[in-house]
């Protein structure tokens, strides 16, 4: 399995989706850095039409959030939001999967190639389905320590985010 996103061949039409959340975390986790959208980008739009770009994060009153969201917004992504929810019991939802999968299974039938930004190994049995039914391509990036090893097994190809996807 190829894990350098330069070296991939033509993708075709290209669906994008970011787990916002998921990337930051993990990224920030192991690495203490900060993923490159832009970069990523760029990698992409040379290897690829890019169709459809979705960034899935939390709403908040938060500038720095706010900010973010805008550069994303100016790269190209259609970011979504939902509203942070604080629990009675201090804990926290905010949870894209189901409009992640949804999105997804939309666009399969009109695309060449989905990419899944995400570690989340809740993942793994949509990127199978969109496989099978739609026979699309498939490309996982995330955090390889981090990263469901259900989810890397589901896809066609697997991509580590390392120092050339961060800044």
């Amino acid at each position: 399995m190829n894990n350098d996103l330069t070296n991939s061949a033509s993708l075709g039409n290209v669906a994008i989706f970011v787990d916002v959340q998921n990337i930051y975390y993990t990224t920030k986790e192991v690495f203490n850095r900060s993923f490159d959208y832009r970069k990523f980008w760029k990698s992409i739009e040379e290897k690829g039409n890019i169709v459809c770009a979705n960034a899935y994060a939390i709403d908040s009153n938060n500038d720095g959030q706010r900010k973010f969201q805008d550069a994303l917004r100016h790269i190209g992504f259609n970011v979504k939001l939902k509203p942070y929810i604080q629990r009675q019991d201090g804990s926290a939802k905010g949870d894209w999967d189901v409009g992640i999968t949804i999105d997804i299974m939309d666009v399969a039938p009109n695309v060449n190639t989905i990419i899944l930004l995400s570690g989340d190994g809740d993942f793994e049995l949509l990127m199978r389905t969109v496989q099978e039914r739609h026979s699309v391509y498939t490309q996982v990036i995330g955090v390889k320590k981090l990263t469901a090893n259900l989810l890397i097994d589901a896809v066609d190809q697997f991509i580590e985010i390392d120092d050339a996807l961060l800044k």
